[in-house]
């Protein structure tokens, strides 16, 4: 039996190794912050101390653009975004649907393993905040504690949601230790393990509560440190 597809209906599939590695290791430097907000992004300086070509660059850069973790456009400089006001409100809004899903659906899908691996991330947070206190890598524990929820609720679409505001609200939450870390690492530990503990045995209402006033609060301590915001804006 024939092809049902006229000839040339599919183009050839596209080796993406690279511009996947470039997108990874832009990213990387992005949340390292070697590049701050509002910092150019410039192709053939990229290009070339990553030693690759500026195709895989440009292929690179247009997916931290559909992450929303850069800003380009025709004749106007790459960018890292800046963190705005208007950008904090419409991604924690979205944020705090996707989270109060993700924790109700969790918690009637997770196993032991999924327990387990976030009480290792909420003890992890309580050592980073008794040692050395990196900022960034406590941070980098908050994001992965979320990242587990995501997992053990098994909701690819669900997923697929997170991860297109994931690199936003990592790159949002470093600004919002930035300009209150003491603020965020008296709550960052008491917090997560509240959330670990309804999500393994806790009333659904009370869980799906938390974890929008979770996201709430990130919000408003994001934006007390933005200048002409209101923090307890809805």
């Amino acid at each position: 039996m024939g092809s049902a597809l006229p000839k040339a209906a599919l183009p050839k599939a596209a080796r993406r190794g690279l511009a996947d590695e470039a997108a990874d290791l832009v990213r990387e430097a992005i949340l390292a912050g070697l590049f701050p907000p509002g910092a150019p992004l410039r192709e053939v300086e990229l290009a070339t101390h990553l030693g690759i070509s500026r195709g895989s660059v440009r292929q690179g850069l247009a997916e931290l653009e559909h992450e929303g973790l850069i800003r380009t456009g025709w004749h106007r400089a790459t960018t890292v975004i800046e963190v705005r006001t208007e950008d904090v409100e419409e991604v924690y809004a979205l944020r705090a649907a996707l989270d109060r899903l993700a924790a109700t659906t969790a918690r009637r899908s997770a196993g032991t393993a999924d327990f387990a691996e976030l009480d290792r991330l909420v003890d992890a947070m309580d050592t980073e905040c008794r040692a050395t206190a990196d900022s960034r890598r406590l941070v980098a524990l908050d994001i992965a504690f979320h990242d587990q929820i995501y997992a053990a609720a098994g909701n690819g679409r669900l997923t697929t949601a997170w991860h297109a505001i994931r690199s936003q609200i990592h790159l949002f939450q470093l600004r919002r230790v930035e300009s209150g870390y003491d603020h965020y690492r008296a709550r960052v530990v008491d917090e997560h393990r509240e959330l670990a503990a309804l999500l393994r045995d806790g009333d659904v209402r009370t869980l799906a509560r938390k974890a929008e006033e979770h996201v709430d609060s990130a919000r408003r301590s994001l934006l007390a440190g933005l200048p002409n915001a209101s923090p307890t804006s809805p």
